[in-house]
């Protein structure tokens, strides 16, 4: 076994070179800490990278779209000075119907009201109010994203709990109804009070399900809708966009702003387990052999693979291992890339135009809230939708980087599929199968889809998780439910970024708050850690 010598002992060690890790990283090396990342993969990027899958097709392989990024962040790495351009999409979203008929969203409220009014104008007449409220309610979450949540274990939360008390009494009251409302109803309840019309109502539902494995009708799923209403691009708040380059452009940007903080980045680098002597972290050792010696451990991880595969029996508090056991992962995703000769020609919209909105936004097949519905009891039963539910990037139509001239690439991002399949079938059987529903289930509504695919890339939850160290295919380590959110996630009593040994901190997705793309966990645990060490004055303006 080869033994760092103390000398090589760092400062930091990040577990996971995925954004949250590499903003983590930058924090704390610009505060003058001695920082490794330590990534198990040939490159760094985690879930947001772009790779070539097909012969001259170039993808962002799991993580795929651009709106969740904190201004904040990209400001402090200095991203767009490092190269990052990000497009935004015409409209957000395009809901093509059985009917042949399709629902077109964003663009502006006009515009989406006149679309509205074509199905109800009950409906268009109530989106402006609709937006207003959805907005006030995800203002008063905002605030909190930036924020460590308590301990909520004695005195030491009191100063937290009061500057979140007074935050709250200053917002108005519909405000903190509403937001009382999301956090305890189903999507549908909460939709159904808004809009009368199936198409409509999946418009907005859809964000309810995407990485949740639950129905819209399932009590809580409604705040699932204020997680996706953050999205944000060039300060253009309900906007999503396109990585010039793909995701892994962002995370590329990110590493280079680590390096020129002094970040060392070691790539092949599988970190196989945490040593600790008694209560405290120590170092990590690494699939090859080496232990390396650090103060502070950052894990960029999810809390299933950090607890129950890197830590040695015992090594833990007994009740803490038995929560963890408890935390529920598995978004009941499953990921495909496809290279395509051609654009697909929706029924609803018959052209391949490059240029038509619908084609630069999500392509969402799942035109009501009762479709999503049917998908999630389908998978609970037989492990995935006879009629699964498909959101659609043709990114290559913003993007021409990503494809020979005339072709293209396309996302399809599936939801509601058992991250374990029942009767014992392993995914590695039935991925080929699946997939070739979905793209079945794409044809349905753009005859001659099929034809058009010349290469595809196909990611199981499974798959996920071998590759990208996602446990049960979860696209945000861990479940988005009310009790794995705040203070209480991981569990309660860490949510303040601090695991159960001393030096050991959660800066990944696992941590509030949450999933997605936004680089909050990683810069939010650099900060609790500055301030343990007694410098969070040096992390300058913060």
């Amino acid at each position: 076994m080869i033994r760092a010598d103390s000398q090589d002992a760092q400062d930091v060690v990040v577990i996971g070179g995925g954004h949250n890790g590499l903003v983590c990283a930058f924090y704390l090396a610009r505060a003058g800490l001695k920082v490794r990342v330590l990534e198990r993969r040939n490159l760094v990027g985690g879930a947001a990278i772009t790779q070539e899958f097909h012969p001259g097709f170039r993808n962002s392989v799991a993580s795929y779209t651009v709106g969740l990024l904190h201004p904040t962040v990209i400001a402090d790495l200095d991203l767009h000075g490092r190269g990052l351009r990000i497009k935004r999409r015409p409209i957000s979203n395009f809901l093509p119907m059985d009917n042949g008929d399709g629902l077109e969203l964003g663009g502006g409220t006009a515009r989406t009201q006149a679309e509205f009014a074509r199905f109800s104008k009950r409906d268009a007449e109530r989106l402006p109010a609709y937006e207003a409220r959805l907005e006030a309610a995800a203002d008063l979450l905002r605030a909190t994203l930036t924020r460590t949540p308590p301990r909520m274990a004695g005195l030491g939360d009191v100063p937290g709990l009061a500057g979140l008390g007074a935050l709250l009494g200053r917002a108005p009251m519909e405000a903190k109804r509403d937001l009382l409302a999301l956090f305890a109803r189903s999507a549908r309840d909460w939709l159904d009070d808004w809009f009368e019309t199936p198409v409509i109502q999946a418009a907005f539902g859809f964000d309810s399900i995407v990485g949740h494995y639950a129905s819209p009708d399932t009590p809580g799923s409604a705040y699932v809708l204020l997680h996706h209403v953050f999205g944000e691009v060039d300060g253009v708040r309900g906007v999503w966009g396109h990585a010039v380059g793909g995701m892994g452009a962002i995370t590329q940007a990110m590493a280079r702003a680590c390096i020129a903080a002094g970040v060392e980045i070691e790539t092949n680098a599988a970190v196989s387990r945490v040593l600790v002597d008694r209560d405290r972290v120590i170092g990590v050792a690494l699939d090859d052999g080496r232990e390396l010696r650090a103060r502070i451990v950052a894990a960029n991880v999810g809390p299933k693979l950090l607890y129950e595969r890197m830590f040695e029996p015992g090594a833990l508090p007994d009740a803490f291992r038995t929560r963890i056991e408890n935390f529920r992962a598995g978004s009941g995703t499953f990921r495909m890339n496809v290279a395509l000769n051609a654009l697909p020609r929706f029924t609803a919209r018959p052209t391949r135009d490059p240029a038509a909105p619908h084609l630069g936004s999500g392509i969402i097949i799942a035109p009501s809230l009762d479709y999503m519905d049917r998908a999630f009891r389908d998978a609970r039963e037989q492990g995935w939708s006879r009629e699964p539910i498909v959101e659609m990037l043709i990114p290559s139509v913003l993007d021409d980087s990503l494809a020979p001239p005339g072709q293209h690439v396309a996302s399809l991002f599936v939801q509601h599929v058992a991250p374990v399949l029942p009767n014992g079938r392993s995914w590695d059987g039935a991925r080929d199968e699946f997939a070739d529903l979905v793209l079945d289930t794409v044809e349905r509504f753009a005859p001659g889809f099929r034809a058009s695919v010349v290469g595809r890339q196909v990611l199981s939850p499974l798959d996920l998780e071998r590759d990208f160290g996602l446990v049960g295919g979860d696209i945000f380590h861990g479940r988005l439910s009310l009790d794995q959110l705040w203070a209480a996630r991981p569990v309660l009593g860490h949510g303040d970024y601090r695991g159960p040994l001393r030096g050991l901190y959660h800066c990944g997705a696992g941590a509030h708050p949450g999933g997605g793309v936004t680089g909050l966990p990683g810069r939010n645990a650099a900060r609790e850690i500055l301030r343990d060490r007694g410098w969070f004055a040096r992390m300058r303006g913060h």
